[in-house]
């Protein structure tokens, strides 16, 4: 699932590059698709932080670690 956004952002990015490559394209179509990348760019974002908790702070509740679960989540929220 990840990859596929990540596909998704690499394909309209390729398109901004060839629009602006040609020099005349509508800057609010860039815009439109720069703001696509960044759509996809989150999901895909957000699709890897639940895959984190799901895994690595599951794992350390079910143990009780709650040092371990703290740790994870800063660390992963740090990038948010």
């Amino acid at each position: 699932m990840v990859t596929r956004r990540l596909a998704i952002a690499r394909g309209h990015l390729e398109s901004i590059l060839h629009a602006l490559e040609k020099h005349d394209t509508y800057c609010v179509d860039v815009l439109r698709q720069i703001k696509a990348v960044q759509g996809a760019l989150e999901k895909a974002g957000q699709i890897t932080l639940e895959s984190h908790l799901r895994a690595h702070v599951t794992t350390a509740a079910e143990r009780g670690d709650t040092e371990t679960i703290v740790e994870e989540l800063m660390d992963a929220l740090r990038y948010r």
